[in-house]
């Protein structure tokens, strides 16, 4: 009775280890990378520094989870991440604004999450009410700015910036000196330059937007959402930018939905 043959190595799908871009919405070399045990540590340690502990559902999480799955696999090695990636390019950021903190992580320099947490209020002043704990548009904006201000201004800023100023105004008219009017000239501005340097960046259009817009509220879950409908009609790959505008206006909306629930 003849034996079965046994199938030839190129009979075998290949596994592919679980990269960047599969687990975060990050572009070119780095969507590439393997996630490896290493880079995991560095960002768990990042995020310890940082909050205390690590956070449920973050990046180190999220990575930690695709780490174990490689390294079961066998196609990553515990210190495969030096070569990936490296501590230096894992960094935990925060910037205050007027009483709330923009936490922001990134590899690379790539956005993989961002969150705003109530700054403590300084000895001496009064305790903030619900309301005044919460996010505006314009702080919103402001905190964009502060983590991707070197983008230059395209197109599907510009439309999520219109749907930002109309939704913290509460009318569709684009407003003269506004943050959508800068941005529109920005962007037509944009597509006739040919080096990145030379062109207008998000900070140039958003530094000082809470004083830019004639009107302005505290984000919800709905203006994240047409903000975020905005900016993806108008981008090519029908996506958001990470750590971009509509990121930003949505993860000021979960906080105040948070802030809410906890005064109540």
């Amino acid at each position: 009775m003849s034996q079965p043959q046994p199938r030839r190595p190129q009979d075998y799908v290949e596994q592919e280890p679980i990269k960047y871009g599969d687990v975060f919405s990050v572009t070119g070399d780095l969507a590439e990378k393997p996630i490896a045990p290493q880079d995991a540590a560095v960002m768990q340690t990042a995020e310890t520094t940082m909050f205390g502990e690590v956070q449920r559902g973050g990046p180190a999480a999220v990575m930690q989870s695709a780490a174990a799955v490689n390294e079961r696999a066998g196609l990553v090695r515990p210190r495969d991440a030096a070569a990936v990636t490296g501590d230096r390019e894992m960094n935990v950021t925060a910037t205050d604004y007027q009483g709330t903190r923009v936490i922001t992580e990134s590899v690379s320099g790539q956005v993989v999450g961002q969150y705003y947490d109530a700054t403590p209020l300084q000895q001496g002043t009064a305790p903030a009410t619900a309301l005044q704990s919460q996010i505006t548009m314009g702080e919103a904006l402001e905190a964009a700015a502060s983590v991707v201000g070197d983008k230059p201004v395209n197109q599907s800023d510009a439309a999520a910036l219109r749907a930002a100023e109309a939704r913290a105004t509460g009318i569709n008219i684009i407003t003269p000196g506004g943050v959508a009017a800068a941005a529109q000239s920005a962007a037509s501005y944009n597509t006739a330059v040919d080096s990145d340097e030379d062109k207008v960046k998000l900070a140039d259009v958003l530094k000082d937007a809470t004083a830019k817009l004639p009107g302005n509220k505290v984000v919800t879950r709905e203006d994240a959402r047409a903000v975020s409908s905005a900016e993806r009609r108008s981008n090519p790959n029908l996506t958001t930018y990470p750590g971009g505008v509509a990121e930003s206006v949505a993860t000021a909306a979960r906080f105040n939905e948070q802030a809410k629930a906890t005064a109540m």
